[in-house]
């Protein structure tokens, strides 16, 4: 990684009022002009808590503190299932994501406790082996409590579930390799009926994924902690949520080799027990505040990160002009001021993959950047065959992106920014990322409907860019303009 700045040059976390004051005066300058005019009607008929409203122009400027990951705790909340007794979770995230996981988890009789990032998870109360189905249709990690519940209880019926609409997602993975640890298993009426035969027991067993699906990875592995005897997994994923969960489980007794690479080896153990666990950094959250720095062309530092998980990032930014440098172990640099830089970023390809590739999570930010950047760009998106519904909604903003199935030919900039703002929508909560940053880079106010899909894997996104000085508010929020009418 390029090394730029002297740590002891720290930059101070911005006042938390001055975006407020920000957000004011360039409003009242771009108060006459017909574009706010023609937004001011339609604001005002917003539903709460459901818009944001975004002033571009902003540089960033300070630190942010990243969160926990959400897909890592949606994992270990459902490993808490494997556990008696008392699992003691930290850096939980609060997140619409997580709060959902926690009624599944209430739903079947366990005693949840939370208190400012950390969660006590008692599963000792347990009384039943199906989730609420409402609940599990809300997030795709719902068929997570699966494994857990068979491998423990022998049993478990578990609604199919849901989260953002970006591809088929298929669950044969799920029930082929649970099917291989002795499992017998319907699909009946929208719902996972599932038992195991061997006196109530998993048996361990040999299972080929076909395709490195994390969610499945993740299932089978805590299903095959506590099966009879040994189980090899192969094809698995390597994503570091993958290793994160597998940690929670060593930690609770069980016996889990090989996390990380391709293949897993997993010896059953009887019981196992309520551990005290941290969750690591979310890798995607960090990302996305990457790209925040370069897409306004800014300079702020981000921690805790790991940033082993972050180096195909950091290699496509510092391709681009970025210069990054891990200040501390746990702290990251981004800069993409154009004096530092010597001129603007430069597009670059970008296709995702399985982890250590880019990740398919960063791949709608990653190209509101390249909207940005100069020269042609192209991403080719190979996880998931409906992640590029954020292409319309970017180019309602004024991005010169050709769409050609899952292959996106973007044409930068040439001169000054090519965004203005406009009305979006977020249709997944990635999606919904990348209209934030893109509006931080657009001219004028762009209003993002869709906002519940963010709140489901950003804690406070707004309230942290805005104190890295973003003009953002959550609507309802009335703003006086030079003409005395608001928006």
């Amino acid at each position: 990684m390029a090394l730029l700045f002297n740590p002891q040059n720290h930059i101070s976390q911005s006042n938390p009022e001055k975006p407020y004051i920000n957000f004011l005066r360039r409003t009242s300058a771009f108060a006459q002009s017909s574009h706010v005019q023609n937004l001011q009607t339609h604001v005002e008929k917003l539903a709460p808590d459901h818009k944001l409203v975004v002033v571009g122009g902003s540089k960033l400027s300070g630190h942010v503190n990243i969160s926990g990951s959400k897909n890592s705790a949606l994992a270990v909340l459902a490993g808490t299932l494997c556990c008696s007794g008392t699992s003691k979770l930290h850096n939980m995230p609060n997140l619409s994501d997580t709060r959902t996981m926690v009624s599944i988890l209430r739903s079947l009789g366990v005693r949840v406790q939370v208190s400012n990032g950390e969660m006590t998870v008692d599963t000792d109360g347990l009384c039943s082996l199906e989730p609420c189905s409402d609940a599990v249709g809300k997030i795709r990690a719902g068929l997570f409590v699966l494994g857990p519940l068979l491998t423990r209880f022998g049993e478990a019926v578990v609604a199919l579930p849901g989260g953002c609409d970006i591809g088929a997602r298929p669950v044969d993975l799920y029930i082929r390799g649970l099917r291989a640890l002795g499992a017998i298993i319907e699909l009946r009426n929208g719902k996972v009926h599932a038992c195991a035969v061997n006196g109530g027991k998993l048996v361990g067993g040999r299972f080929h994924l076909d395709y490195p699906s994390v969610g499945a990875t993740e299932t089978l592995m805590m299903a095959a902690s506590m099966a009879d005897g040994m189980t090899v997994l192969t094809n698995v994923a390597q994503e570091p949520e993958v290793v994160d969960l597998a940690h929670f489980l060593i930690r609770s007794g069980a016996h889990v080799e090989g996390a990380g690479s391709g293949k897993l080896v997993i010896n059953g153990r009887n019981q196992l027990h309520g551990p005290e666990f941290t969750i690591m950094p979310d890798r995607i959250e960090a990302g996305t505040f990457m790209v925040a720095a370069a897409i306004t062309r800014s300079h702020i530092s981000i921690s805790p990160v790991i940033p082993l998980h972050l180096l195909c990032l950091v290699d496509k930014l510092s391709a681009a002009g970025c210069k990054i440098m891990q200040s501390t172990p746990n702290t990251l640099e981004v800069s993409a001021l154009p004096a530092k830089i010597g001129g603007d970023l430069q597009g670059f390809d970008v296709k995702t993959g399985p982890f250590p590739k880019f990740p398919t999570d960063m791949q709608p930010q990653i190209m509101s950047l390249l909207t940005t950047c100069k020269g042609l760009s192209i991403v080719e998106e190979s996880v998931f065959e409906s992640r590029m519904k954020h292409v319309r909604e970017l180019q309602k903003l004024g991005a010169k992106i050709h769409l050609y199935g899952n292959n996106a030919l973007i044409h930068g900039k040439e001169q000054g920014s090519d965004l203005s703002g406009s009305q979006v929508v977020a249709t997944d909560l990635r999606s919904g990322a990348s209209l934030v940053l893109a509006g931080m880079a657009a001219e004028g106010i762009t209003v993002i409907d869709g906002v519940t899909h963010i709140d489901r894997g950003y804690e406070n996104l707004e309230m942290k860019l805005r104190c890295l000085g973003a003009d953002i508010r959550r609507h309802p929020f009335s703003i006086v303009t030079g003409t005395g009418g608001t928006i």
